[in-house]
């Protein structure tokens, strides 16, 4: 991770003046369950969307959903922040949303299945109040409706 002094400037003006959210707890509550009985989902925010699906904006708070059958190469990368390089992720989707490595652990019994679907942000949110007062706890309450054991976040 680059410290502050090594961003361009307009970053780290960015970075001086963004006042970050505080939370006093943190959202968490233990498996009831082995892992291997689990269903597991993903969740990034990577800005990724599949085709048929509109293209995130600059200060989306919405999410698409991505289909468990998706291979990776189908994805779009629609982060909008000049902070984010994408240039791995456009090589390798795993390193941000890492399906391929979840199948690995579910054919081995290491989780027992992924949900059928999953979920994707885009981060670099200036505004989240959209986000945590309705898209968030939508999506939250999709997952508790699939029965969803694990949601795996993968931030960027």
């Amino acid at each position: 991770m680059a410290s502050i002094s090594e961003l361009e400037p307009l970053f780290r003006f960015f970075m001086r003046f963004y006042r970050g959210k505080r939370y006093g707890t943190t959202p968490n509550t233990p498996l009831k369950k082995p892992l291997n009985e689990c269903t597991v989902a993903l969740i990034t925010t990577a800005g990724f969307y599949i085709s048929g699906q509109q293209p995130y904006v600059n200060g989306d708070c919405s999410y698409r959903e991505i289909p468990n059958t998706i291979q990776t190469n189908e994805l779009k990368v629609g982060h909008k922040s000049v902070a984010y390089d994408k240039s791995d992720t456009k090589t390798d989707a795993n390193l941000v949303f890492p399906i391929d490595r979840f199948r690995e652990l579910k054919n081995a019994g290491a989780i027992g299945s992924l949900n059928h679907r999953h979920f994707s942000f885009m981060g670099s949110i200036s505004r989240p109040k959209h986000l945590i007062a309705n898209t968030a706890p939508e999506v939250a309450r999709m997952l508790r409706d699939d029965g969803v054991d694990v949601a795996f976040l993968t931030p960027v």
